[in-house]
């Protein structure tokens, strides 16, 4: 049997295992999917015990986005651009890097939720991994011009500097949020929500036709949420669509099959809807 994991930190709370084992069984295909949890620290080692075991494909989720990517010997063009990986692939000579949540994000944004994303004026919130995968594909499907606004002002300035749009994007501090006027699309790309903390952030950012992303799902997603609807941006959406769309791209690079996404949404945001209402 074919065997994939999802490594992050932390990650037992993850999808993807259900996610991936329901587009095998769509597909006619057997696999093992598991989640492993692994410390930064630790990454490195346990990939290559995962590879020495047999695994033949991986995603990879929070932190380790960065550190995959230069773990692997081969890159995709798209992975090369965004300095980050989220999907591994196992050749003779170690691995390739790929990263699929550019791609995923756009498909649920402008397939599921409808959205015409040429010309919106953009804040990214975060710098990291995670926004380093969707950058790309954001400026591809013609997003207007992108603000970075992260903690460290560095990881901003590096993000600009990696995908060689200095005219386009602009990095900015937190502090600098009031300053800035209304936004068209808003994504939080941070992790901070994980930790149950949310920055500050002014209702200003927020105007009458504002799109408001988080990347994560379920609970991670709903201070900032909450946020954006308190600021009555017009759509809210969270990350569950990005992360089913990512992982059937991820599914047709190792398998060459590319699955039915819409069952298995609106399965998980059932589910999901059934968890609130449970609460």
């Amino acid at each position: 049997m074919k065997r994939y994991a999802v490594f992050g930190h932390p990650v037992l709370h993850s999808l993807s295992p259900k996610i991936h084992r329901t587009f095998g069984q769509q597909s006619g295909i057997e696999l093992d999917y598991v989640a492993i949890e692994c410390a930064p620290g630790d990454f490195a080692a346990a990939l290559s015990s995962f590879a020495k075991s047999g695994g033949q494909g991986a995603n990879v989720t929070l932190p380790h986005k960065q550190r995959a990517a230069e773990l692997c010997n081969l890159l995709s063009n798209r992975a090369r651009r965004a300095g980050a990986v989220n999907t591994l692939i196992r050749h003779d000579n170690g691995w390739l890097g790929d990263n699929t949540d550019g791609v995923g994000l756009v498909r649920d944004l402008t397939g599921r939720q409808g959205l015409d994303l040429r010309g919106r004026r953009t804040l990214l919130l975060g710098a990291g991994g995670a926004a380093r995968g969707v950058a790309p594909a954001l400026l591809e499907a013609g997003v207007g011009d992108v603000f970075v606004v992260n903690r460290d002002s560095t990881k901003a300035d590096a993000l600009i500097d990696q995908l060689g749009e200095p005219g386009r994007m602009h990095a900015r501090y937190f502090d600098d949020l009031g300053t800035l006027g209304e936004f068209d699309l808003i994504l939080n790309a941070t992790s901070a929500t994980r930790h149950g903390t949310l920055p500050t952030l002014p209702m200003s950012l927020v105007g009458p036709r504002t799109a408001a992303v988080d990347l994560s799902y379920g609970e991670a997603a709903i201070p900032f949420l909450a946020w954006a609807r308190a600021a009555h941006a017009h759509t809210t959406v969270d990350g569950l669509g990005m992360l089913v769309e990512q992982a059937a791209e991820s599914f047709f690079l190792w398998h060459g099959v590319r699955p039915d996404t819409d069952p298995v949404y609106t399965e998980l945001q059932a589910r999901h809807a059934a968890l609130i209402t449970a609460d």
